[in-house]
């Protein structure tokens, strides 16, 4: 009796043996080319760590959604999926359509204001798409990440690069951004967004960023987003260079922005030992005098001056060089003007293309700018990369393909484009505005100080005056300060950085900074993460609407007409062999 049944219980007896190992053993191949279903190595380390609570998300893309961020929502689900298949600690996913059981509009706009309050974003989305009145709907493009009774970190799920189609700037037709390629770009980043705020929000020490004063750099309301954007993820604090050496050993990061004075040979000498001694620094320099307060107040051209900075030499060293010049691109922001009145007496105006607001993006795939969104500077500068021993240099952020310079002294005037002839000398491509440098640093006063400066050097830090570096340094020369500094307005006082007045658009100027920042003080290697690309495979959307009822009539009739001719054909079969 067991012998005829035996197969049955061994066949059994297998299947209930794989479904239950199938619940603790998770296992999948990822045949894509771009492979995106798989993580890195970095974030499947730092899913592996042992925590003392389970780590709770909650995604609030959820509900009625549009089409394309229904397909963010699904990618979404997905990553998390795979993050708690590797995870070692219980990681709690739940999806959450914001406000949705909450009744009393009061007790709504609260917890609304408290999930903002926390960084999650909202957006109207349109909805009139297959639905016959036009419609929008506030959703929340957002998640939260939960650890213990730590703050919680907010991640943007959206793409921090939108991707627009092709438009004409000097005929002043707005860029018609290309959603599908847009979204299709969040799905890429979704590894290192989730990744990076696990880590952030399981982390024990906070990396410093040391602002740097004492030779004029900005304190007030022109560097308040930067402060706060900062204080939310290290330790930020103030260093005087003026009162001492700063220490690498207690400073992850040394902030130079816009120094307005020039640098003494103690404060370069202070920072080329910081340097040697592993510090790294981001420099976000001004090399000429060009404001644009002074270009509206005036409403006329003034001459851009070199500000006599005496940093030359220090950067010389280092591997690059800040030119005393002004960079135009063709691809540009607009500026806002004041062209007349309207009948009740407030202001008309006009926004033209001005080439001073180049837009900037990367040429390399360096992790730091790679799937970033375009940043936008005011009177960059272009950067020359020089001969320096054992330094590695990557071009980080660069102008469009129809730029120019304009050398110092150089004329700056709101009609900086003045004739036609003018646009045949934008001839430039890729002009370099942000540099990245890694290795071992060689020390400017090598061989030019003597040994009363030695012995201070050691007698102020504790440490030998290096020639050399001692390990392997990281450093960023951005020759535009606005970058990071935030526009003033009286009526809405600070503005985010990256945003121009009268404007509703941010730039990803914040999103660079904090992206440079991360990469020089993490050594977890979660950036590689920022590397995937999710390759769209579209249809062709002509060859779509030209063969629209062909290919409706094959995917409709074809498989009904298929089985009409399988049948006559069993039918006539059945019939010859049994008639």
């Amino acid at each position: 009796m067991f012998q005829k049944y035996s197969n049955i219980i061994l066949g059994c007896a297998l299947v209930t043996a794989i479904y239950v190992s199938s619940a603790w053993l998770h296992y999948s191949i990822d045949l894509t080319a771009e492979k995106r279903y798989s993580l890195s190595d970095a974030t499947k380390k730092l899913l592996d760590k042992k925590l003392d609570s389970a780590i709770s998300i909650e995604v609030f893309l959820t509900g009625n959604l549009p089409a394309d961020y229904k397909k963010l929502n699904i990618a979404t689900a997905e990553i998390l999926e795979t993050f708690s298949s590797y995870a070692r600690s219980p990681i709690q996913v739940v999806f959450t359509e914001p406000g949705i059981n909450i009744v009393n509009e009061e007790a709504k706009v609260k917890y609304f204001d408290s999930l903002a309050a926390l960084g999650v974003v909202f957006e109207r989305a349109d909805m009139s798409e297959g639905i016959e009145k036009s419609a929008t709907q506030l959703i929340a493009p957002a998640a939260l990440v939960r650890y213990g009774n730590r703050k919680p970190v907010a991640v943007d799920l959206r793409s921090s690069k939108k991707v627009f189609a092709s438009y004409n700037v000097i005929e002043a037709v707005e860029p018609k951004e290309d959603k599908e390629a847009t979204r299709n770009a969040a799905e890429a980043l979704l590894e290192y967004k989730f990744a990076a705020a696990i880590d952030k929000v399981t982390k024990i020490n906070y990396p410093t960023v040391a602002y740097l004063v004492g030779n004029g750099e900005p304190t007030n309301l022109t560097v308040s987003d930067l402060a706060e954007t900062l204080r939310t993820d290290y330790n930020l604090g103030i260093f005087d260079l003026k009162s001492g050496y700063p220490s690498a050993a207690s400073i992850d990061v040394l902030l130079v922005v816009k120094p307005t004075t020039p640098l003494t040979d103690e404060d370069q000498l202070k920072i080329d030992q910081y340097v040697l001694n592993g510090g790294k620094v981001i420099w976000f320099v001004d090399k000429l005098h060009a404001e644009l307060d002074s270009l509206m107040r005036t409403q006329a051209g003034y001459t851009a001056y070199d500000r006599g900075l005496n940093i030359d030499p220090l950067l010389f060293k280092y591997g690059v060089r800040i030119n005393g010049d002004l960079v135009q691109d063709l691809n540009c922001a607009k500026l806002p003007i004041v062209v007349g009145k309207n009948p009740d007496g407030s202001p008309t105006m006009q926004r033209i293309p001005w080439p001073y607001y180049p837009f900037l993006t990367t040429p390399s795939d360096n992790p730091i700018t790679k799937n970033m969104d375009r940043v936008l500077p005011i009177f960059p500068s272009s950067i020359d990369t020089v001969k320096a021993p054992g330094i590695k240099k990557t071009i980080l952020l660069a102008t469009d393909t129809s730029s120019r310079s304009i050398a110092s002294p150089a004329m700056v005037s709101l009609n900086s484009v003045q004739s036609e002839a003018d646009l045949y000398t934008f001839t430039k491509s890729h002009i370099p505005v942000a540099v990245l440098l890694e290795g071992k640093f060689s020390s400017l006063f090598a061989n030019s100080i003597g040994s009363t400066v030695i012995d201070s050097v050691r007698r102020f830090t504790g440490l030998p005056f290096l020639k050399t570096g001692i390990k392997a340094s990281k450093q960023i020369v951005v020759s535009d300060a606005d970058i990071v500094t935030n526009a003033v307005t009286k009526t809405t006082g600070p503005l985010p950085m990256g945003e121009l007045p009268f404007e509703a658009f941010q730039f990803a100027n914040k999103t660079f900074l904090l992206n440079a920042i991360d990469y020089l003080v993490n050594e977890n290697g979660l950036f590689e993460s920022r590397n995937k690309v999710v390759v769209l495979r579209l249809l062709d959307k002509q060859k779509v609407a030209d063969q629209k009822t062909v290919w409706q009539l094959v995917t409709i009739a074809g498989p009904i007409l298929l089985l009409l001719i399988v049948g006559s054909l069993v039918a006539f079969w059945r019939k010859k062999k049994y008639l």
